[in-house]
């Protein structure tokens, strides 16, 4: 493996630090950005993982929880979700996912 995974093996635990999940988030947002702000969350899991450096014909799963996990924990917390401008366009249980681009908080 020796892939950075940021800390994403603890995740289901709960063990991830917040600084991991802040990583996690910011790089949900640059995808988003990259591709006009909004694409499906399958997309942008395997943009992540390919900026990770893995293969993208095998994600590891444990990445792609976290990456579900940081983006829904963001969108469900009201300042995060200000602070990160996450957006779920089609409402809850929607696989498609966006990013509104005035929150000045990210650098």
């Amino acid at each position: 493996m020796g892939k950075n995974l940021e800390h994403t093996s603890d995740v289901a635990t709960g063990k991830m630090p917040a600084r991991g999940k802040q990583t996690l988030a910011k790089r949900v947002r640059e995808v988003l950005l990259a591709f006009g702000g909004e694409a499906h969350r399958a997309l942008v899991i395997e943009q992540v993982a390919r900026s990770l450096g893995h293969d993208v014909r095998q994600i590891p799963e444990d990445l792609q929880e976290a990456l579900i996990h940081s983006f829904e924990e963001n969108w469900r917390d009201e300042r995060r979700r200000a602070t990160y401008g996450f957006h779920l366009p089609f409402g809850e249980g929607s696989h498609r996912w966006s990013v509104r681009p005035e929150p000045a908080m990210i650098h």
